[in-house]
């Protein structure tokens, strides 16, 4: 039983000197995908006028498929311009897929010593990146169990898909975008993870990897659907970062 319980909402790291961090910014994501698109010409011509910050991909699975990533340091961004956009543009004469849809955010773990970084510019430079075209989206939740488990089992447990990751990134095979998704996602998933590349069987890879480890064979309640696409349109790279002002430490 919890008898005493004081909210802290913000992102939390720690300096080189072991000093606490703590950050109230960081990017909010949000995904769509679309069937019935013959040509994806009008809808690059579109968002290269629109002023989002994403990429569109085309849809490997489907020939007329389309998916959109979004990203912004406010929420309100994706009800007042992105979904707009998509009704009053030619997005509007596709048809949603609502199975992809996702919407998540940056989060830390608690050891970054680096909260602009891991919050902000990471996810956003690699979601933009022209050298990683190849990209798989998809949504996970864990089970109970795992939330059962004391932290040091759990970060143990997680270290080891870390230790992976690090090793496809390092290799420059893969790298990825972690997202968390609690109550924001319709299907009650917990996160959302994007797999980035400049080929797509090391994605593959590294979900048949990822299969064999604890977290995935013990702990996983649920996986998907995935989107597997090809960037056709990315916005510029540009600075995102949150102001200085917004990163403080105690």
């Amino acid at each position: 039983m919890i008898e005493e319980f004081t909210p802290e909402i913000r992102e939390r790291g720690r300096s080189v000197d072991g000093q606490v961090m703590f950050s109230d910014e960081r990017l909010f994501f949000q995904f769509f995908a679309f069937g019935g698109c013959h040509d994806v010409q009008p809808l690059v011509k579109a968002l290269a006028g629109s002023g989002l910050d994403g990429a569109l991909y085309c849809d490997a699975n489907d020939p007329t498929g389309v998916g959109l990533a979004c990203v912004a340091l406010d929420p309100e961004h994706f009800v007042t311009q992105l979904h707009p956009f998509l009704r009053q543009s030619v997005f509007a004469d596709l048809v949603p897929k609502p199975e992809f849809t996702m919407l998540g955010r940056a989060y830390s773990i608690g050891y970054e010593q680096d909260l602009d970084h891991t919050l902000i510019r990471r996810p956003h430079q690699r979601l933009v990146n022209p050298k990683l075209p190849w990209v798989i989206w998809y949504p996970l939740r864990r089970n109970g169990a795992f939330q059962e488990l004391d932290k040091k089992a759990q970060l143990k447990i997680l270290g080891e898909h870390g230790t992976i990751g690090r090793a496809f990134g390092e290799a420059g095979l893969a790298q990825d975008i972690r997202l968390a998704c609690f109550g924001l996602d319709k299907q009650d998933n917990d996160f959302i993870i994007g797999l980035l590349g400049d080929q797509l069987q090391p994605l593959s890879a590294v979900v048949e990897v990822m299969r064999k480890t604890q977290q995935t064979s013990k702990y996983i309640e649920k996986l998907g659907p995935f989107f597997v696409g090809k960037v056709v349109w990315q916005s510029a790279p540009r600075a995102l970062s949150a102001d200085a002002s917004d990163v403080s430490s105690s």
